[in-house]
């Protein structure tokens, strides 16, 4: 499977803060922005999605839904979400398939051998269920493009 712009996004099914599956189809036919963050409770992971939170209201004028994903297990990621009043759902993909259908694996992250964390990253997806946009980030750092992500969501079918 395939994660690239044009192609088909893939399915998953998690579980969200409170321990109830969420899935992808969920999403059938709306805008969706999934966005891939490393780590509950770091200050980077906590402004992205700060500014996801902040921009809500942008997104949802473009009828487009925000799904954050981590590897985190769902009470961490339920903690991180109840400290940053983060009002979308944050699911947790602590057996890494997501992330694997994603092509968006980081093993041995910050140096630990044997975890795998989500590489930051955002994609977007069109109500027709395909990807329209993503970014990747090299370095855990960095923060997506907000104006591009939002550019995107616009732009998608």
């Amino acid at each position: 499977m395939s994660a690239d712009v044009g192609s088909k996004a893939p399915a998953f099914s998690l579980l969200d803060t409170d321990g109830n599956e969420y899935s992808s189809s969920n999403l059938d036919g709306k805008k969706a922005v999934i966005a891939f963050f490393p780590a509950a409770f770091s200050g980077v992971c906590a402004e992205e999605l700060c500014t996801f939170r902040d921009s809500l209201a942008d997104f949802s004028g473009l009828d487009a839904e925000i799904v954050a994903i981590s590897t985190d297990g769902r009470f961490a990621n339920g903690a991180f979400r109840d400290a940053n009043n983060l009002p979308f759902p944050i699911l947790s993909d602590y057996t890494q398939t997501t992330i694997n259908d994603y092509e968006v694996a980081w093993p041995d992250f910050a140096g630990m051998d044997g975890y795998t964390a989500a590489q930051r990253s955002v994609f977007v997806i069109g109500s027709d269920g395909n990807i329209s946009w993503k970014w990747l980030s090299d370095v855990p750092s960095d923060l997506p493009p907000y104006d591009e992500v939002q550019s995107a969501v616009q732009s998608a079918s």
